[in-house]
């Protein structure tokens, strides 16, 4: 009893984390679907021989059918294939604009927190004037300014209007932590500012940052559906579960074809709920304190 008691006290925090994690069964069913919608879109080619963009004039708006599994669009392209390789844009999207957002929002953070003075200034007045403009706002603004829209420059869009906020919260754990013992000691055996930043700080901020990067994955793609339901995302013929959705705002695709719009709907559902598992999972796991008995 006693050396797993010492076993236990042993254990670094991350460790401990890990296993407050694993004892999330909602984590861990997010995890598994995660991991299974994933997977399709990655073995999406093994999976479906049609091609998500070509269009087969002659099969337009098919019922499902042992070819076509969830039958095709207004433009006789296969649905099935559609919603597995828009399983990938999707995902492909969500992680770079959530990962480009991460980079922005903690180096941003990172300065302002552990410099202060004019740094924090104006880092944050900066950050308050892309907040006073609405999000939606501003993204279409500028997605309307571009000739033609790529992936790249999506995520590009989405990461230099939403990195405030997780500046706000880097920012705020930093300068809690400036001012600890161990920090103090470090400057006074002279460690430069970097090393300060990566070896002590980020490490201690690395709880809060993951679980914000991974709710964060969420909304990106929820934003992704959105602007490609309203024409303002990735375009077509690119397949994405939002320009799916989109397509199928005809009436007569709504009633008679629920197969062309369920299933990215789905998908879309499932995808953000396993993050948002995920998300709740880490922060509990990380914050012992807000673990709900």
């Amino acid at each position: 009893m006693k050396s797993h008691k010492i076993n236990k006290r042993a254990q670094s925090p991350f460790q401990l984390a890990i296993r407050r994690f694993i004892k999330n069964k909602l984590a861990l069913v997010g995890i598994i679907v995660l991991l299974i919608i994933t997977l399709g879109a990655i073995f999406a080619p093994l999976i479906t021989e049609h091609n998500p963009t070509y269009g087969d004039l002659l099969k337009i708006e098919k019922a499902p059918t042992d070819e076509h599994i969830l039958g095709t669009d207004g433009s006789g392209r296969d649905n099935f294939a559609r919603l597995l390789y828009g399983a990938r844009i999707s995902l492909i999207v969500g992680f770079s604009a959530m990962l480009f957002t991460l980079i922005i929002g903690v180096i941003l953070g990172a300065l302002a927190g552990y410099y202060g003075g004019k740094v924090d200034n104006f880092i944050m007045r900066l950050a308050d004037l892309i907040l006073a403009i609405p999000f939606l706002v501003l993204a279409l603004t500028i997605i309307a300014l571009l000739e033609k829209v790529t992936i790249t420059i999506f995520v590009t869009v989405i990461a230099v209007t939403t990195w405030p906020s997780l500046t706000r919260i880097v920012r705020g754990t930093f300068l809690s932590l400036r001012e600890q013992e161990f920090v103090l000691g470090a400057r006074a055996i002279g460690a430069s500012d970097w090393r300060i930043i990566f070896k002590h700080f980020i490490p201690n901020a690395i709880g809060p940052i993951i679980v914000n990067a991974t709710l964060m994955m969420a909304s990106m793609i929820i934003i992704e559906s959105a602007l490609s339901f309203i024409g303002m995302g990735i375009p077509q013929p690119t397949p994405t579960w939002g320009n799916m959705i989109s397509e199928a705002q005809n009436i007569r695709i709504l009633r008679n074809h629920p197969e062309a719009w369920i299933p990215p709907g789905l998908g879309i559902l499932l995808t953000v709920l396993a993050i948002n598992f995920i998300g709740d999972g880490l922060r509990d796991a990380f914050d012992p304190k807000s673990t709900r008995r």
